[in-house]
């Protein structure tokens, strides 16, 4: 996966401002480009350090808006608090976008993150090199 680094930025940023609690969001792209973009940090719904979930409502408005901006999630990300940057069954069990890339954003050292991008494709996880870039 290629990503900008202010992208990056913004995960590990949103990571750790909702710490301890998990952070979750997306990046959409354009449609048929793999190239994420647009970075949408979401609300976590359960407030939890060790499980996430979008809101809903949130999540239905955020789908619509993509849609008619003929825009596709990327990225979808999250945080572990606790934990390396490795989905867990949970995580596996509800990935649903076979397209995407699932990152991972480890804060359980406050000094330094762990960051690492996943597929997730019926249930197996492969993954996959990042390479941050300063502009596409």
């Amino acid at each position: 996966m290629v990503i900008r680094s202010d992208l990056v930025a913004a995960m590990v940023k949103h990571a750790r401002a909702d710490h301890p609690d998990e952070a979750c969001g997306l990046i959409a792209g354009p449609a048929g480009s793999d190239r994420p973009e647009r970075f949408v940090a979401m609300t976590n719904a359960e407030r939890s350090p060790t499980f996430y979930r979008f809101d809903s409502g949130e999540q239905l408005r955020l789908w619509r808006e993509m849609d008619a901006a003929d825009e596709v999630p990327v990225v979808l990300y999250h945080s572990h608090t606790a934990t390396a940057a490795y989905p867990s069954r949970t995580d596996i069990s509800y990935a649903a976008e076979p397209d995407a890339h699932y990152v991972v954003v480890s804060t359980r050292d406050p000094d330094r993150h762990e960051l690492r991008s996943y597929r997730i494709v019926d249930g197996v996880v492969t993954e996959e090199d990042v390479q941050i870039v300063g502009a596409y």
